[in-house]
Protein backbone atom coordinates (compact mmCIF):
# COMPACT_ATOMS: atom_id res chain seq x y z
CA UNK A 1 0.00 0.00 0.00
CA UNK A 2 1.24 3.40 -1.13
CA UNK A 3 1.78 6.16 1.65
CA UNK A 4 -1.30 8.02 0.26
CA UNK A 5 -3.24 5.22 0.26
CA UNK A 6 -1.79 4.15 3.59
CA UNK A 7 -2.67 8.18 4.57
CA UNK A 8 -6.34 7.90 3.36
CA UNK A 9 -6.91 5.08 5.29
CA UNK A 10 -6.56 6.64 8.38
CA UNK A 11 -8.44 9.78 7.97
CA UNK A 12 -11.53 7.55 6.51
CA UNK A 13 -10.76 4.97 9.64
CA UNK A 14 -13.61 5.35 12.69
CA UNK A 15 -11.19 5.62 14.95
CA UNK A 16 -9.79 9.41 13.92
CA UNK A 17 -13.27 10.11 12.96
CA UNK A 18 -13.66 9.58 17.10
CA UNK A 19 -10.05 11.13 17.94
CA UNK A 20 -11.03 14.32 16.01
CA UNK A 21 -14.37 14.60 17.98
CA UNK A 22 -12.97 14.55 20.89
CA UNK A 23 -10.51 17.18 19.91
CA UNK A 24 -13.09 19.35 19.06
CA UNK A 25 -15.12 19.04 22.13
CA UNK A 26 -11.91 19.30 24.23
CA UNK A 27 -11.56 22.77 22.24
CA UNK A 28 -15.40 23.68 22.85
CA UNK A 29 -14.90 23.25 26.75
CA UNK A 30 -11.26 25.72 26.68
CA UNK A 31 -13.16 28.32 24.45
CA UNK A 32 -15.88 28.49 27.26
CA UNK A 33 -13.17 28.62 30.09
CA UNK A 34 -11.39 31.51 27.80
CA UNK A 35 -14.63 33.84 28.90
CA UNK A 36 -14.10 32.89 32.48
CA UNK A 37 -11.81 35.56 33.76
CA UNK A 38 -10.99 33.54 37.18
CA UNK A 39 -9.86 30.50 35.28
CA UNK A 40 -7.92 32.62 33.15
CA UNK A 41 -5.62 34.12 35.76
CA UNK A 42 -4.63 30.78 37.01
CA UNK A 43 -4.11 28.63 33.99
CA UNK A 44 -4.53 30.79 30.92
CA UNK A 45 -1.32 30.26 29.37
CA UNK A 46 -2.51 26.18 29.69
CA UNK A 47 -5.67 27.04 27.97
CA UNK A 48 -4.00 29.08 25.06
CA UNK A 49 -2.06 26.27 24.58
CA UNK A 50 -4.18 23.77 24.21
CA UNK A 51 -6.46 25.61 21.91
CA UNK A 52 -3.20 26.17 20.05
CA UNK A 53 -2.35 22.53 19.79
CA UNK A 54 -6.17 21.62 18.82
CA UNK A 55 -6.13 24.15 15.73
CA UNK A 56 -2.55 22.87 14.63
CA UNK A 57 -4.46 19.20 14.84
CA UNK A 58 -7.37 20.77 12.67
CA UNK A 59 -4.76 22.63 10.39
CA UNK A 60 -3.07 18.90 9.48
CA UNK A 61 -6.13 17.46 9.10
CA UNK A 62 -7.36 19.74 6.22
CA UNK A 63 -3.64 19.23 4.85
CA UNK A 64 -3.96 15.53 5.05
CA UNK A 65 -6.74 15.20 3.17
CA UNK A 66 -5.82 17.79 0.67
CA UNK A 67 -2.62 15.79 0.01
CA UNK A 68 -5.04 12.82 -0.13
CA UNK A 69 -7.79 13.90 -2.55
CA UNK A 70 -6.19 17.36 -4.12
CA UNK A 71 -9.05 19.35 -5.95
CA UNK A 72 -11.49 16.46 -5.08
CA UNK A 73 -11.57 17.71 -1.49
CA UNK A 74 -13.88 20.49 -2.53
CA UNK A 75 -16.67 19.00 -4.03
CA UNK A 76 -17.79 17.66 -0.41
CA UNK A 77 -19.85 20.61 1.19
CA UNK A 78 -18.71 18.95 4.52
CA UNK A 79 -14.64 19.38 3.28
CA UNK A 80 -15.36 22.99 2.24
CA UNK A 81 -17.03 23.86 5.50
CA UNK A 82 -14.46 22.52 7.87
CA UNK A 83 -11.83 24.29 5.51
CA UNK A 84 -14.17 27.85 5.97
CA UNK A 85 -14.45 27.16 9.94
CA UNK A 86 -10.56 26.41 10.12
CA UNK A 87 -9.61 29.27 7.88
CA UNK A 88 -11.61 31.63 10.58
CA UNK A 89 -9.89 30.25 13.09
CA UNK A 90 -7.10 30.97 11.56
CA UNK A 91 -7.54 34.29 11.26
CA UNK A 92 -5.45 36.85 13.20
CA UNK A 93 -7.32 38.14 16.41
CA UNK A 94 -6.16 41.69 16.43
CA UNK A 95 -8.41 44.41 17.69
CA UNK A 96 -9.94 45.15 14.28
CA UNK A 97 -10.38 41.71 13.84
CA UNK A 98 -12.02 40.78 17.45
CA UNK A 99 -15.34 39.89 15.64
CA UNK A 100 -13.45 36.64 13.93
CA UNK A 101 -11.77 36.22 16.96
CA UNK A 102 -15.06 35.52 18.33
CA UNK A 103 -16.24 33.52 15.70
CA UNK A 104 -13.54 30.60 16.71
CA UNK A 105 -16.61 29.09 18.69
CA UNK A 106 -17.50 27.75 15.18
CA UNK A 107 -14.69 25.31 15.48
CA UNK A 108 -17.86 23.57 17.31
CA UNK A 109 -19.50 22.92 14.64
CA UNK A 110 -17.23 20.57 13.25
CA UNK A 111 -18.76 17.77 15.38
CA UNK A 112 -21.38 18.70 12.66
CA UNK A 113 -19.63 16.82 9.87
CA UNK A 114 -17.52 13.81 11.72
CA UNK A 115 -20.66 13.11 13.47
CA UNK A 116 -22.82 11.28 11.03
CA UNK A 117 -26.53 11.24 12.69
CA UNK A 118 -26.11 15.16 12.87
CA UNK A 119 -25.25 15.28 9.50
CA UNK A 120 -27.95 13.39 8.95
CA UNK A 121 -30.27 16.19 10.54
CA UNK A 122 -28.24 19.00 8.76
CA UNK A 123 -28.94 17.82 5.42
CA UNK A 124 -32.49 16.99 5.85
CA UNK A 125 -32.99 20.52 7.18
CA UNK A 126 -31.06 21.69 3.79
CA UNK A 127 -33.59 19.37 2.44
CA UNK A 128 -36.41 20.69 3.62
CA UNK A 129 -35.41 24.46 3.18
CA UNK A 130 -37.11 24.66 -0.31
CA UNK A 131 -40.69 23.37 1.21
CA UNK A 132 -39.72 25.65 4.13
CA UNK A 133 -39.91 28.88 1.99
CA UNK A 134 -42.99 28.44 1.02
CA UNK A 135 -44.51 28.42 4.33
CA UNK A 136 -42.80 31.09 5.39
CA UNK A 137 -44.00 32.98 2.68
CA UNK A 138 -47.74 32.16 3.81
CA UNK A 139 -46.66 33.25 7.26
CA UNK A 140 -45.24 36.74 5.87
CA UNK A 141 -48.80 36.89 4.29
CA UNK A 142 -50.77 35.81 7.66
CA UNK A 143 -48.21 38.26 9.87
CA UNK A 144 -49.06 41.05 7.10
CA UNK A 145 -52.99 40.80 7.32
CA UNK A 146 -52.63 40.22 11.31
CA UNK A 147 -50.76 43.33 11.72
CA UNK A 148 -52.88 45.50 9.70
CA UNK A 149 -56.09 44.73 11.15
CA UNK A 150 -54.59 44.67 14.64
CA UNK A 151 -53.07 48.45 13.64
CA UNK A 152 -56.72 49.37 12.85
CA UNK A 153 -58.50 47.72 15.91
CA UNK A 154 -55.99 48.42 18.58
CA UNK A 155 -53.38 51.14 17.95
CA UNK A 156 -54.89 54.00 18.90
CA UNK A 157 -55.41 52.58 22.69
CA UNK A 158 -52.73 50.46 22.72
CA UNK A 159 -50.00 52.69 20.67
CA UNK A 160 -47.24 50.40 22.41
CA UNK A 161 -48.19 47.38 20.90
CA UNK A 162 -49.51 47.73 17.79
CA UNK A 163 -49.06 51.65 16.82
CA UNK A 164 -47.57 50.91 13.66
CA UNK A 165 -47.39 47.62 11.55
CA UNK A 166 -43.67 46.75 12.70
CA UNK A 167 -45.02 47.13 16.43
CA UNK A 168 -48.10 45.21 15.62
CA UNK A 169 -45.72 42.63 13.49
CA UNK A 170 -43.52 42.27 16.51
CA UNK A 171 -46.75 41.75 19.22
CA UNK A 172 -48.15 39.35 17.04
CA UNK A 173 -45.05 37.10 16.84
CA UNK A 174 -44.73 37.12 20.55
CA UNK A 175 -47.94 36.37 20.67
CA UNK A 176 -47.36 33.22 18.40
CA UNK A 177 -44.86 32.21 20.40
CA UNK A 178 -47.15 31.59 23.53
CA UNK A 179 -44.78 33.93 25.43
CA UNK A 180 -46.89 36.43 27.79
CA UNK A 181 -49.74 36.58 25.43
CA UNK A 182 -52.36 36.49 27.90
CA UNK A 183 -51.84 38.57 30.57
CA UNK A 184 -49.29 40.62 29.25
CA UNK A 185 -51.28 41.62 26.15
CA UNK A 186 -54.50 39.67 24.81
CA UNK A 187 -56.18 40.30 28.50
CA UNK A 188 -55.39 44.18 29.07
CA UNK A 189 -56.77 44.74 25.18
CA UNK A 190 -59.78 42.85 25.65
CA UNK A 191 -60.41 45.00 29.23
CA UNK A 192 -60.50 48.16 26.31
CA UNK A 193 -62.31 45.79 23.18
CA UNK A 194 -63.86 42.78 25.02
CA UNK A 195 -64.58 40.92 21.68
CA UNK A 196 -60.47 40.94 20.77
CA UNK A 197 -60.66 37.12 21.24
CA UNK A 198 -62.33 36.83 18.13
CA UNK A 199 -58.99 38.03 16.71
CA UNK A 200 -56.49 36.45 18.77
CA UNK A 201 -57.44 33.12 18.97
CA UNK A 202 -57.82 32.43 15.49
CA UNK A 203 -54.67 33.91 15.01
CA UNK A 204 -52.92 31.52 17.21
CA UNK A 205 -54.73 28.68 15.93
CA UNK A 206 -53.49 29.06 12.67
CA UNK A 207 -49.85 30.09 12.49
CA UNK A 208 -48.58 28.46 16.15
CA UNK A 209 -51.09 25.20 15.77
CA UNK A 210 -51.11 25.37 12.42
CA UNK A 211 -48.30 26.81 10.09
CA UNK A 212 -45.42 26.29 12.74
CA UNK A 213 -46.43 22.30 12.98
CA UNK A 214 -46.60 22.70 9.24
CA UNK A 215 -43.00 23.80 9.24
CA UNK A 216 -42.04 20.44 11.98
CA UNK A 217 -43.58 18.02 9.38
CA UNK A 218 -41.13 19.03 6.62
CA UNK A 219 -37.78 18.87 8.74
CA UNK A 220 -39.45 15.72 9.60
CA UNK A 221 -40.23 14.51 6.25
CA UNK A 222 -36.84 15.67 4.69
CA UNK A 223 -34.73 13.91 7.87
CA UNK A 224 -37.03 10.82 7.18
CA UNK A 225 -35.68 10.99 3.38
CA UNK A 226 -32.01 11.81 3.63
CA UNK A 227 -32.12 8.91 5.82
CA UNK A 228 -33.40 6.38 3.45
CA UNK A 229 -31.67 7.34 1.07
CA UNK A 230 -28.06 6.76 3.19
CA UNK A 231 -29.83 3.14 3.98
CA UNK A 232 -30.41 2.76 0.39
CA UNK A 233 -26.73 3.30 -0.20
CA UNK A 234 -25.30 1.25 2.16
CA UNK A 235 -27.34 -1.59 0.90
CA UNK A 236 -25.71 -0.80 -2.66
CA UNK A 237 -22.81 -0.46 -1.14
CA UNK A 238 -22.89 -3.99 0.82
CA UNK A 239 -24.27 -5.38 -2.84
CA UNK A 240 -21.54 -4.05 -4.73
CA UNK A 241 -19.00 -5.74 -2.27
CA UNK A 242 -20.40 -8.83 -2.30
CA UNK A 243 -20.90 -9.07 -6.04
CA UNK A 244 -16.95 -8.35 -6.48
CA UNK A 245 -16.54 -11.35 -4.38
CA UNK A 246 -18.28 -13.32 -6.16
CA UNK A 247 -16.87 -12.44 -9.52
CA UNK A 248 -13.46 -12.62 -7.44
CA UNK A 249 -14.49 -16.04 -6.44
CA UNK A 250 -15.86 -17.19 -9.88
CA UNK A 251 -12.32 -16.04 -11.87
CA UNK A 252 -10.36 -17.57 -9.57
CA UNK A 253 -12.37 -21.37 -10.18
CA UNK A 254 -12.25 -20.52 -13.95
CA UNK A 255 -8.24 -20.55 -13.66
CA UNK A 256 -7.85 -23.01 -11.85
CA UNK A 257 -6.58 -26.42 -13.67
CA UNK A 258 -9.47 -28.70 -14.85
CA UNK A 259 -7.66 -31.80 -12.61
CA UNK A 260 -7.24 -29.83 -9.88
CA UNK A 261 -11.16 -29.17 -9.93
CA UNK A 262 -11.67 -32.53 -10.52
CA UNK A 263 -9.68 -33.37 -7.22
Amino acid sequence: MTPTRRLEAILDSSRFGRFITAVILINAVTLGLETAPSVMEQVGGLIHLIDKVCLSIFVIEILAKLLVRRLRFFLSGWNVFDFIIVGIALAPGTQGLSVLRALRILRVLRVISVAPRLRRVVEGFITALPGMGSVFLLMAIIFYIGSVISTKLFGQDFPEWFGNLGLSAYSLFQIMTLESWSMGIVRPVMEVHPHAWAFFVPFIMVTTFAVVNLLVGLIVNSMQDAHGEEEGERTDAYRDEVLSRLEAIEQKLSNQPVQDRKL
